[in-house]
């Protein structure tokens, strides 16, 4: 019998490269996208994973931050796919990169909504197809969950309510046989790095103790460890050069 997987957050980098990786892997893939302007990008991914892969693929317009666009997602793949969901890889997120006395109640909330909020209501939502089948859930956290980060406290706080909300799902659902696991990216090199002055990202890179920015394919490698584990559960992975020590 085929897969099938839900990405939230998966046409652009660290979510597209685990999005393929899904394909790879043999999982039919519902990918979400919110903009009008994400909905080509979204669709030429959907088109690779057929091509590549020999999957099915849908994209659906929902904004993950709202339950009734979650549900949505979460029917759509359900007409598409079937009754049961393998993989539900939650990966949606946004900063404001902000301090926090200039930033507003709307902009926190937002952060926090897409960041975390989202994941619960996909969680919510998605679990009742995976309960009792071996199936997993993996949610993106952050080493600004683990660690502080200026100018990203509401990102913190969010990405730190990951690893809680995973490690209690975890618990909760292993007798059930879902697990529950998170991966914490370090800084990976996607088109916001490469926006930046390169002499300050070498100079950021220098801090790193194996001394580079991680790969998109680094966060997609541990997807794929994640999925294929079948005695992991409740544990962060985080690909981060060193930079954050467990």
């Amino acid at each position: 019998m085929s897969k099938n997987a839900i990405i939230t957050g998966g046409s652009r980098g660290l979510g597209a490269a685990m999005t393929k990786t899904l394909g790879k892997l043999g999982y039919n893939v519902a990918i979400n996208y919110r903009s009008d302007s994400s909905k080509v990008i979204t669709e030429k991914i959907v088109k690779e994973l057929k091509d590549e892969y020999g999957v099915e693929a849908i994209a659906v317009q929902a904004d993950v931050s709202k339950f009734e666009d979650c549900k949505k997602l979460v029917d759509a793949t359900i007409e598409a796919f079937g009754e049961n969901i393998d993989a539900l890889v939650n990966n949606a997120g946004i900063t404001n990169n902000c301090n926090f006395i200039d930033l507003q109640p709307e902009d926190y909330e937002n952060v926090i909504n897409t960041n975390l909020v989202s994941m619960m209501h996909m969680c919510h939502l998605a679990l009742p197809y995976m309960v009792d089948r071996d199936t997993s859930i993996v949610c993106t956290s952050s080493i600004g969950g683990m660690t502080g980060v200026i100018n990203q406290a509401d990102y913190c706080a969010a990405k730190s309510g990951v690893i809680g909300l995973m490690r209690a799902l975890a618990l909760e659902f292993s007798s059930r046989k879902v697990r529950v696991n998170a991966i914490a990216p370090g800084m990976i090199m996607t088109d916001m790095l490469r926006g930046v002055n390169q002499d300050e990202l070498n100079a950021l890179a220098a801090t790193i103790p194996l001394g580079h920015i991680g790969d998109v394919s680094d966060i997609a490698g541990a997807l794929e460890y994640i999925l294929e584990a079948p005695y992991l559960t409740g544990q962060v992975i985080s690909p981060n050069g060193g930079f954050v020590l467990q």
